[in-house]
């Protein structure tokens, strides 16, 4: 059996190569389900990540993210490409200051700056996305992707949906398909506190974890955010989208609310799936801030 929690002779020799010198290693994985991730430090005092996807998608995802867009976030601020092997679908990456805001206790101004230069940060990379040609294509059609794919979750869902919440998601994906064209950009696709980094000692956010980057919708971004963060804090929502530069048009707003509704089922599914109680009580909590209609 493949012992994971070291990266294979194979893999570390391609990264010893890559960085010049043999690093120390240490696991950095999260204890979310196939997480590989390890920390390589250098004789010099300098750190790098070792990521291997766990799909082919993921790592075409963050590859292009990595080269196209994630630079203009600026050093420090997210991760710089090293080296990347489809072989072995690893991702060679400088690490960036900081943990992830989920995991530290920092002061509720630490917690509207990070957001809000969280925002800003999002800013830059939906403007650095090039939306020429097919890509255009694909950010036009997300709403409409997501929209087909509630009939599939409501089914998989089964009985932790009553027959008023389907009627409810039913509806919301029938609005989504009815919208307007929204703004486009090349998006995070995982943007909430497990990816925004904070680094108490530099006063700095960044974002890391861009497997799930794609182009869509501008709202898509702010889902995780919506159905998580801010329903307790609403404040966070305020300073995220005052670092973002502008409040949500009218029509992404609808579309936001639409979209929290699939994403509550599409919880309920792989919360139970990957036996993640924190996800279940997300899909939970959102459909019944839109049933007793408090989904801001």
């Amino acid at each position: 059996m493949t012992n994971l929690s070291t990266p294979s002779p194979a893999l570390l020799a391609w990264a010893s190569r890559a960085l010049g010198a043999r690093p120390c290693v240490q696991d950095a994985s999260d204890p979310r389900e196939n997480s590989r991730v390890w920390q390589l430090d250098l004789p010099s005092d300098v750190r790098f990540l070792l990521k291997v996807s766990s799909r082919p998608v993921m790592y075409e995802r963050e590859t292009l993210a990595l080269r196209h867009a994630v630079p203009a976030l600026g050093a420090g601020r997210a991760p710089q490409l090293r080296a990347s092997n489809a072989d072995h679908l690893a991702l060679l990456l400088t690490a960036v200051p900081g943990r992830p805001l989920k995991q530290l206790t920092v002061t509720p101004a630490e917690e509207v700056r990070a957001h809000r230069q969280g925002g800003a940060l999002l800013a830059r990379l939906h403007a650095a996305g090039d939306l020429s040609g097919p890509r255009r294509a694909e950010a036009e059609q997300a709403l409409q992707a997501v929209a087909d794919g509630a009939e599939d979750h409501l089914r998989e869902a089964g009985a932790r949906i009553t027959s008023t919440e389907q009627k409810q998601v039913r509806d919301l994906a029938e609005q989504l398909r009815g919208l307007p064209p929204l703004p486009l950009a090349f998006t995070h696709g995982d943007a909430w506190e497990r990816n925004l980094l904070w680094s108490k000692d530099l006063r700095q956010a960044g974002w890391i974890d861009f497997e799930r980057a794609r182009f869509a919708a501008v709202v898509q971004d702010f889902v995780q955010m919506a159905c998580r963060t801010w329903a307790d804090k609403p404040h966070l929502r305020a300073a995220c989208l005052q670092g973002y530069g502008r409040e949500f048009m009218p029509e992404e707003q609808h579309a936001l609310r639409c979209l929290a509704g699939l994403h509550a089922v599409s919880c309920l599914v792989w919360g139970p799936r990957l036996d993640d109680p924190h996800v279940t009580a997300c899909g939970r909590r959102t459909l019944d801030r839109l049933i007793e209609g408090v989904f801001a």
